[in-house]
This record gives C-alpha cells, structure tokens and sequence, in this order.
C-alpha cells in the first residue's frame, strides 16, 4: 500500500512511500495515477479540485485550492493556502467516547511526601538567576562520585534569566523554577542564588511555599567565602537521604505523561500521533492522567478538542486559552497562521489546519478534564490542555513544570533534545527510527509499514511507558541531554 485516505470526506490522499509519477495511487479505487512524482508524507489529489475548493483531510478543511488541482497531482504549498483568521467563533456541541477498558497496571516509582510519585531519584541544581550558571554546571562535573545508591544522577538546569525581567516574564520565570523544585522526579533539589538578582531568595521561597528541607537546600554564593566547597556539602547532605529510597509497586493511575510534536511530516497524524492518542485513552482509562499543550498548534482543529470538555466551564477556559494565544501573536504584529516550518512543509504539512489536525490527535479520544495555565499543575485525572507555545525546548519544560513524569514527543525528521523529565523520542516513520536510532526510542512506521494497527501500536506504547517509569532509561537520558527553556514576552532590562 502506497498511500492512505485518513476519512471518506477526503479529496487527498497521503503518500506512506515515494509515489514514482505515473505509479497507481492505491488509496483510491478510481484508477488514479500519479501525474507527478509524490514524495513521503505529501498528499495526492484523489478527485479534480477546483480552485476556491476547501482541501480535506482528516474529514477537516485543511486549505483551499489556490488553482484548479487534477487528479493525481501534487497538493501542497504551490497550489494550497490557509484558510484560518484571526477572528473565530466556537460553539459548545459536546461529544462523549467510550475508552478501552483497562486495569492491573503498574510500575516501579519512587514515593515521594504527602502521597507523590516520581519516576526518577535524581538530583536537581536549579540556578535562580543565569549569573551562577557556570557554578551549577562545575557542581555537577565535580560531584559525580555522589551518584550511587539509588541516585540516577546529578543535574543542573540553567538559563539566562532571574534578573533584568519585570511583571510577567519575572513572575513566569519564578513560578516554573519553583515548579521544577517540586517536580517528585527529583529526590533532592539545590536551589542556588547569586544574591543581589531580582529573583531573590526569599521571594523564591516564597513561590516555593513550603518544602522539606532533608529534600530541597539553598546557597547564597555571594554570602559564602567558597561556593563550591558549600556546593558540595549541601549536595552530600541531599546524596545521603536521596539515595536511601527505594523503587516500589505503585498503580499506573498515578502517572502523568506529557504529550508534544516537533520536526513533524506527512505521518505525523497518521502513525505517531494517533498511537499516542491510543495510548492517552489506555492511560486514562487505568486512572491516569495526560497532558496536551502547544496552544498554536491546536488553530484550525481546536473544535475538536472544545466538544470534548466535560462541560461548559471547561469549554469557555478552552477558548480563553486559544484566544488569549491568539491576541499574543496579534499584539506583536504577527499572524496567528505563520506555520508550520520549514521542515514541516519539506516533510508534506502544507498549512496550519493540516499541521494542527495531525497535532491533536496526540489527544486521542477522552474528554478534555481541565485547562491549566502555563506552568499549573495538574490537578484533575484524565486529559488536560495546558497553555503554552509549540516551541519544543519551552513547551517540554511547560509540560515539566506542570508535573509531566515523561513526555512523549512524536518526530517525523528526528531531534536529540531532551526535557528535565525522560523524553521519549517517537518516530513517524521507519526510516527515521533506523538512521537516528541513536535519538529514537519508539518507531510507529510499523503502522504505515501493516506491520501492526493503531490499536497494537497504542499498547506497545503503552508497556513501553511502564518500562520507562520503572527505570529504563530514554536515548535522551542516555546521551545526557537536557535542558530547559522559559517562556518570554516583555523587555529585558
């Protein structure tokens, strides 16, 4: 099979292998060939189209016809534009999906105070200010003889911000550090300062509320003759308690899995995607917890996500959030339809509708529970929408701060970075999954090979999020790249 019709309203088809011209289009039973070369990923007429004619795909208009397009030919940038604005009115027309019935999973966690669970007993160093970026990197480097017991690692996440910020972006940076200070993955947490920033000490433990202090310490570096010679007292003082815990049972109910997109083709909606959307039905229905973000991404399909809020207050946070995104684009002169990139539209997403309907299917079928804020945590069982960019580095750590124990992040052209929690790299494709598999950990172009269907695939993924819960390690964790990227809007100073 060379090609597929995702729905029966569909006047394209997309293209699972190199289509030659002149070659059969299998997905139609008309006869269609192909009038040119059709690449990977890229979408095929399967019916003559008119120009000013909506392009389906997905059962949603992803475009109109910028000219006449004949049967057979080549449907993308050069004859295809948007057909999104900034202005858009949403109705509440509420559906509700059955989920798979599913029980008795588990995995090997950490229990962490007050009843959490983390997936990880690492160490973090979270630097308040970029000053003393360098300081929480040569702590990492001379402290690795503390990594034993069951420590998985010593880790520092730094960043150019914590001072020169104002109003927002100050406060945006303050809450998502003291968020990665709560995250359960890690065991133990060295808070470190400068001293003289706008992010000051004590204004960060008062974002941070409360906290234990055989778990989280503090360092001042200008209040202590050596910094690094505190450094690492503290460090041996968070070794010492951390590497005493011990993996236990714990339900699978208890998991919270971020769901993100980037460097994504053709394939995305079709393999990697709606695997991950199978697997966010499994997981909610075992009890779980899911989280959906990249707020950008969700233009021109978000109806679909809006009818499945539990309610109306729901649906109306829905809005508010899509909204709300869109006065940022258009505050700052820009268009909210400047997408995709590049590398998409070389890998066959033509606009943002086509990229935007592949993206949410990641949301598989369960209802929409909650709308949080940038960096809130979760705070209700099943699937959540979370406010922020589609920016990998920045939505990864979004998804981090709000309480994600490992995300899932599906790619059609590969990428080797990697977020605080474990980042599981998901291949579109067969053909990625064998050149980068030193980046990718799971290869849905079994699906668009007939090797396995969605369904399969969705439980393969779903044993293998258990595997990585219980302590194996991701391709990411491996090469050891993390990192973090905090939202930003307004002046530095």
């Amino acid at each position: 099979m060379n090609s597929i019709k995702i729905h029966p309203l569909d006047n394209v088809a997309v293209a699972l292998t190199d289509i030659a011209k002149g070659e059969a289009v299998d997905a139609d039973d008309q006869g269609i060939r192909a009038t040119e070369k059709i690449g990977r990923g890229h979408k095929v007429a399967l019916i003559d189209i008119e120009e000013g004619t909506p392009i389906m795909k997905y059962g949603n208009p992803i475009g109109t016809a910028t000219e006449e397009i004949k049967a057979g030919s080549h449907v993308h940038t050069h004859n295809v534009k948007t057909a999104l604005s900034e202005q858009a009115k949403y109705e509440y027309h509420p559906v509700l999906n059955n989920l798979p019935k599913l029980s008795g999973k588990t995995f090997m966690g950490y229990r962490r105070s007050k009843g959490r669970v983390g997936i990880r007993n690492e160490i973090w160093i979270i630097p308040t200010v970029g000053c003393v970026n360098s300081v929480a990197e040569m702590l990492v480097k001379n402290n690795q003889d503390l990594v034993k017991g069951s420590i998985d690692g010593i880790y520092a996440f730094t960043h150019p911000y914590g001072c020169s910020q104002m109003g927002d972006d100050h406060a945006t940076t303050r809450k998502v550090l003291a968020s990665l200070a709560h995250h359960p993955n890690a065991g133990g947490v060295l808070v470190l300062s400068l001293g003289c920033e706008n992010l000051t000490m004590d204004e960060f433990k008062e974002e941070l509320r409360e906290w234990n202090g055989d778990r989280v310490k503090f360092l001042i570096c200008q209040e202590v003759d050596d910094e690094l010679t505190e450094g690492r007292k503290l460090l041996e003082e968070l070794a010492e308690t951390a590497g005493k815990l011990e993996r236990e049972e714990i339900d699978a109910s208890e998991l919270i899995v971020g769901m993100k997109c980037g460097g994504s083709d053709g394939l995305s909606g079709i393999t990697a995607n709606p695997v991950v959307g199978r697997f966010s039905d499994r997981l909610i229905s075992l009890g779980g917890s899911t989280i959906l973000t990249e707020v950008p991404e969700m233009f021109g399909a978000e109806s679909i996500l809006f009818n499945r809020c539990k309610d109306s207050a729901t649906f109306y946070k829905a809005v508010e959030m899509v909204d709300k995104f869109k006065k940022y684009f258009t505050s700052h002169g820009q268009v909210v339809y400047e997408n995709p990139s590049p590398g998409n539209k070389a890998g066959g997403i033509t606009t943002l509708e086509d990229k935007s309907c592949g993206c949410v299917q990641k949301g598989g079928s369960a209802q929409v529970s909650d709308v949080l804020g940038y960096a809130e945590p979760v705070k209700s069982k099943g699937l959540s929408l979370l406010s922020g960019p589609g920016n990998d580095m920045v939505s990864t750590t979004d998804l981090t701060a709000s309480g994600a124990h490992l995300i899932l992040f599906t790619t059609g052209r590969g990428t080797p970075f990697g977020a605080p929690a474990p980042t599981v790299k998901i291949a579109t494709n067969s053909a990625l999954s064998d050149k980068k598999n030193n980046w990718i950990d799971f290869n849905t172009g079994t699906v668009a090979d007939g090797k396995e269907t969605l369904d399969e695939a969705g439980d393969r993924l779903l044993e293998y999020v258990l595997d990585v819960a219980s302590g194996k390690k991701t391709r990411q964790e491996e090469y050891g790249y993390r990192g973090i990227a905090i939202f930003k809007d307004g002046v530095t100073l």
